[in-house]
């Protein structure tokens, strides 16, 4: 046997160390704990008035005559349209909104925990620097493989919010609306020796008044402890 194919020494042998796998059925890839603790504290109290006095008046008249593609036709469009309208408000649209709101969002406890900052110093202190003093190298490999994972994942998050949001508003109008239309439209398309004829006439008297006053007033007293 030359000197390429002589195999390990005793001494190389009890040199090295070897450790056991554990089953196939409890070795896995990723290990993930994940622990979320959330508080959130949300209010927005939203108070709204509105006060209108509105008079609303449209009288809409048409009249539409065509000829497409016709010879020797008429077409004729009279509209005629009388209106008389008279708007009166006699009235106070007045609108007042009064919000109060006190909201206490002072306890920033997650998970069940205690707010204390003397507890939670108390919980967080370090643990001492024996039980935190690094394995060496083979006891580290032992317990990799020990607890069959081979990525062990922590995750814990912490969180706390508070949001408040009042919301207050008033609106008061008096308002008069009048819209009177008049349209007449005569058409020839595509004919010859024919009449178009379109005549809209309109008379339109409106009368609008408004007696009174539109007043919003809000007020609003927020007291947020957060």
């Amino acid at each position: 046997m030359n000197d390429d194919q002589q195999g390990l020494s005793d001494e190389e042998l009890s040199a090295h160390g070897a450790t056991a796998l554990p089953d196939k059925e409890v070795v896995s890839i990723l290990d993930l704990n994940a622990d979320i603790n959330l508080a959130i504290d949300a209010a927005a109290p939203i108070d709204l008035a509105v006060a209108a006095n509105a008079n609303v008046a449209a009288p809409i008249d048409a009249a539409v005559g065509a000829n497409v593609l016709s010879v020797d036709s008429n077409a004729q469009a009279l509209s005629d349209q009388g209106v008389l309208v008279n708007q009166d408000v006699n009235a106070d649209a007045v609108a007042h909104a009064n919000q109060d709101s006190a909201l206490d969002q002072g306890n920033d406890a997650v998970g069940g925990g205690s707010a204390d900052p003397a507890a939670a110093a108390t919980t967080a202190a370090p643990a001492d620097a024996t039980a935190a003093a690094p394995a060496d190298a083979t006891g580290a490999a032992s317990g990799l493989l020990d607890d069959g994972n081979l990525l062990n994942v922590d995750v814990n998050v912490d969180g706390n919010a508070d949001v408040a949001a009042p919301i207050n508003g008033a609106v008061a109008a008096n308002a008069n609306v009048a819209a009177p239309i008049d349209a007449a439209v005569g058409a020839n398309v595509g004919s010859v020796g024919s009449d178009a004829v379109a005549v809209s006439q309109q008379d339109a008297i409106i009368n609008q008044n408004i007696e009174g006053s539109a007043e919003a007033t809000s007020d609003q007293q927020s007291d947020i402890g957060q």
